[in-house]
Protein backbone atom coordinates (compact mmCIF):
# COMPACT_ATOMS: atom_id res chain seq x y z
CA UNK A 1 0.00 0.00 0.00
CA UNK A 2 0.99 3.60 0.25
CA UNK A 3 3.44 5.65 2.16
CA UNK A 4 2.48 9.08 3.74
CA UNK A 5 4.58 12.01 4.07
CA UNK A 6 4.48 13.53 7.30
CA UNK A 7 5.23 17.38 7.68
CA UNK A 8 5.64 19.47 10.56
CA UNK A 9 2.86 22.37 11.55
CA UNK A 10 6.00 24.46 9.76
CA UNK A 11 5.74 21.95 6.74
CA UNK A 12 9.24 20.43 7.58
CA UNK A 13 9.29 17.15 6.28
CA UNK A 14 9.27 14.90 9.52
CA UNK A 15 9.24 11.03 8.25
CA UNK A 16 7.45 8.31 5.93
CA UNK A 17 4.38 6.76 7.86
CA UNK A 18 1.98 4.26 6.95
CA UNK A 19 -1.21 5.09 5.76
CA UNK A 20 -2.84 3.45 8.57
CA UNK A 21 -0.39 5.55 11.22
CA UNK A 22 -1.73 8.57 9.28
CA UNK A 23 -5.41 7.61 9.05
CA UNK A 24 -5.33 6.98 13.17
CA UNK A 25 -3.74 10.69 13.62
CA UNK A 26 -6.28 12.11 10.94
CA UNK A 27 -9.17 10.66 13.42
CA UNK A 28 -7.42 11.70 16.55
CA UNK A 29 -7.08 15.46 14.96
CA UNK A 30 -3.72 15.39 15.16
CA UNK A 31 -2.92 15.89 11.65
CA UNK A 32 -4.85 18.24 8.60
CA UNK A 33 -4.88 15.86 4.77
CA UNK A 34 -2.84 18.22 2.63
CA UNK A 35 -2.83 15.70 -0.59
CA UNK A 36 -4.65 12.50 -1.15
CA UNK A 37 -3.54 9.22 -3.40
CA UNK A 38 -6.48 8.44 -5.78
CA UNK A 39 -6.87 5.00 -3.98
CA UNK A 40 -9.81 4.85 -1.19
CA UNK A 41 -10.23 2.92 2.01
CA UNK A 42 -13.63 1.66 2.70
CA UNK A 43 -16.16 0.90 5.99
CA UNK A 44 -19.74 0.46 6.21
CA UNK A 45 -20.70 4.09 6.77
CA UNK A 46 -17.79 5.91 4.98
CA UNK A 47 -14.70 6.09 2.41
CA UNK A 48 -11.71 8.13 2.69
CA UNK A 49 -8.99 8.62 0.09
CA UNK A 50 -5.41 7.70 1.09
CA UNK A 51 -3.41 10.30 2.54
CA UNK A 52 -0.48 11.23 0.38
CA UNK A 53 0.81 14.25 2.56
CA UNK A 54 -0.31 15.11 6.20
CA UNK A 55 0.59 18.24 8.18
CA UNK A 56 0.32 18.17 12.08
CA UNK A 57 -1.87 20.41 13.49
CA UNK A 58 0.27 21.05 16.43
CA UNK A 59 4.25 22.26 15.90
CA UNK A 60 6.72 19.20 17.44
CA UNK A 61 10.15 20.19 18.78
CA UNK A 62 12.70 18.32 17.16
CA UNK A 63 15.28 17.55 19.17
CA UNK A 64 18.54 19.08 18.84
CA UNK A 65 17.63 19.89 15.61
CA UNK A 66 20.26 23.23 15.31
CA UNK A 67 22.82 21.29 16.86
CA UNK A 68 25.14 19.28 14.64
CA UNK A 69 25.42 15.88 14.88
CA UNK A 70 29.10 14.45 16.20
CA UNK A 71 30.53 12.36 13.32
CA UNK A 72 33.44 11.53 11.06
CA UNK A 73 32.09 13.03 8.03
CA UNK A 74 31.01 16.41 10.08
CA UNK A 75 34.61 16.81 11.06
CA UNK A 76 35.91 16.27 7.66
CA UNK A 77 33.02 18.93 6.48
CA UNK A 78 34.03 21.22 9.21
CA UNK A 79 37.39 21.03 7.94
CA UNK A 80 37.20 21.17 4.53
CA UNK A 81 38.91 17.79 4.27
CA UNK A 82 41.59 19.35 4.62
CA UNK A 83 44.51 17.89 7.23
CA UNK A 84 44.85 19.98 10.28
CA UNK A 85 48.55 19.99 10.43
CA UNK A 86 49.37 19.87 6.70
CA UNK A 87 46.68 21.78 5.46
CA UNK A 88 46.71 19.54 2.52
CA UNK A 89 43.45 18.57 1.19
CA UNK A 90 42.82 14.97 0.74
CA UNK A 91 40.18 12.74 -0.48
CA UNK A 92 37.76 10.92 2.32
CA UNK A 93 39.67 7.66 2.19
CA UNK A 94 43.04 9.32 2.94
CA UNK A 95 41.85 10.91 5.55
CA UNK A 96 41.47 10.34 9.56
CA UNK A 97 40.48 11.97 12.86
CA UNK A 98 42.74 12.57 15.67
CA UNK A 99 42.76 13.87 19.20
CA UNK A 100 44.34 16.49 19.94
CA UNK A 101 44.81 16.16 23.21
CA UNK A 102 45.61 12.08 22.97
CA UNK A 103 43.15 10.15 25.17
CA UNK A 104 45.60 8.70 27.10
CA UNK A 105 46.12 12.43 28.43
CA UNK A 106 42.76 12.99 29.20
CA UNK A 107 41.46 13.97 25.63
CA UNK A 108 38.14 13.37 24.95
CA UNK A 109 36.06 13.21 21.86
CA UNK A 110 34.21 16.36 21.71
CA UNK A 111 34.19 18.75 18.81
CA UNK A 112 37.15 20.79 20.33
CA UNK A 113 39.62 18.03 20.41
CA UNK A 114 39.30 16.18 17.34
CA UNK A 115 40.66 17.28 13.90
CA UNK A 116 40.95 15.95 10.33
CA UNK A 117 44.44 15.00 9.63
CA UNK A 118 46.79 12.71 7.31
CA UNK A 119 47.59 9.61 7.45
CA UNK A 120 51.08 10.71 7.57
CA UNK A 121 50.51 13.88 9.61
CA UNK A 122 48.79 11.36 12.61
CA UNK A 123 51.25 9.04 12.76
CA UNK A 124 54.10 12.04 12.92
CA UNK A 125 52.03 13.06 15.80
CA UNK A 126 51.41 9.91 17.80
CA UNK A 127 50.39 10.08 20.97
CA UNK A 128 51.45 13.34 21.60
CA UNK A 129 49.94 16.85 21.98
CA UNK A 130 50.57 19.29 19.14
CA UNK A 131 53.35 21.37 21.03
CA UNK A 132 55.15 18.24 21.98
CA UNK A 133 55.49 16.62 18.05
CA UNK A 134 56.55 20.25 17.19
CA UNK A 135 53.34 20.79 15.27
CA UNK A 136 50.83 23.33 14.61
CA UNK A 137 46.97 23.27 13.99
CA UNK A 138 45.94 25.33 10.99
CA UNK A 139 42.57 26.00 12.94
CA UNK A 140 40.95 25.59 15.87
CA UNK A 141 38.30 22.92 16.44
CA UNK A 142 35.21 24.50 17.64
CA UNK A 143 31.58 22.45 17.61
CA UNK A 144 30.32 24.29 13.73
CA UNK A 145 27.38 26.44 14.52
CA UNK A 146 26.38 25.08 10.97
CA UNK A 147 24.92 22.16 9.02
CA UNK A 148 28.27 20.73 7.19
CA UNK A 149 26.99 17.17 6.22
CA UNK A 150 22.94 16.77 6.58
CA UNK A 151 20.86 14.36 4.64
CA UNK A 152 17.28 13.17 5.29
CA UNK A 153 16.76 9.91 3.80
CA UNK A 154 13.66 8.63 2.18
CA UNK A 155 14.35 5.03 1.14
CA UNK A 156 11.26 4.32 -1.14
CA UNK A 157 11.30 3.51 -4.75
CA UNK A 158 9.87 6.53 -6.01
CA UNK A 159 8.72 9.36 -4.18
CA UNK A 160 5.22 10.52 -5.27
CA UNK A 161 4.70 13.97 -7.11
CA UNK A 162 2.53 15.15 -4.11
CA UNK A 163 5.61 15.41 -1.70
CA UNK A 164 8.11 17.26 -4.21
CA UNK A 165 6.61 20.33 -3.16
CA UNK A 166 7.92 19.68 0.28
CA UNK A 167 11.20 18.24 0.11
CA UNK A 168 14.13 20.62 0.32
CA UNK A 169 17.15 20.98 -1.39
CA UNK A 170 18.96 19.54 1.93
CA UNK A 171 16.81 16.19 1.54
CA UNK A 172 18.56 13.54 -0.69
CA UNK A 173 15.94 10.61 -2.00
CA UNK A 174 17.52 7.18 -2.22
CA UNK A 175 15.62 6.30 -5.45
Amino acid sequence: MQATLLLNASYEPLRIISWKKAVTLLFAGKVEVIDEYEQEIRSITFSLRLPSVCRLVKYVGVKHRNRVKFSRANIYARDDYTCQYCGKRFPTEDLTFDHVVPVARGGRKKWDNIVTACFRCNHRKGGRTPAQAGMRLVREPIEPKWLPAVHIRFRIQSPPESWRDYLYWNVELDL
